[in-house]
């Protein structure tokens, strides 16, 4: 229902779906035709074709996809926060931009920017992680298509 982690799950992934299709379309209009022949040839099914030959060549756009919906999703702040009104700041249920919201939150003229800082610095510590796992599939697919000179 509407306030849950699930509504926001849901949003996010009816937001990034247009986006997201787009990026794996053009990347999949790059690959040649004549993998998916060759693979014909040889004797290898529609599933064999894809899940050996086409995916793996498709880990690049699948990545940078997987990273960037986890950074925009993280990062969101507005609609988390609409869909999220009214819950209390030690909720388990809270996305990272709304708890760090709380965490700023007191007086007007007496910001806690202390705890936010931390907060912040904290909350960057799992996309260098996601980015650092990643890399070898973006470079990897960056460096296939290399010619040695």
């Amino acid at each position: 229902g509407a306030g849950t982690i699930i509504a926001i799950m849901l949003f996010y992934l009816g937001g990034a779906l247009g986006a997201n299709a787009w990026l794996i379309k053009g990347f999949f209009d790059t690959i040649p035709r004549d993998l998916d022949e060759s693979a014909q040839i040889d004797g290898a099914t529609h599933n064999q074709t894809f899940f050996k030959i086409i995916l793996p060549l498709a880990a690049p756009v699948l990545a940078i996809i997987f990273l960037l919906s986890f950074i925009s999703a993280q990062a969101e702040f507005l609609v988390a926060q609409t869909i999220l009104f009214g819950k209390d700041t030690s909720d388990p249920e809270l996305t990272v931009a709304v708890g760090l919201r709380g965490l700023l939150a007191g007086d007007r003229y007496d910001l806690r920017w202390g705890p936010f800082a931390i907060g912040a610095v904290l909350a960057a510590i799992p996309v260098v992680v996601l980015f650092q796992f990643l890399q070898r599939f973006i470079v990897g697919g960056i460096t296939a298509g290399a010619v040695k000179g």
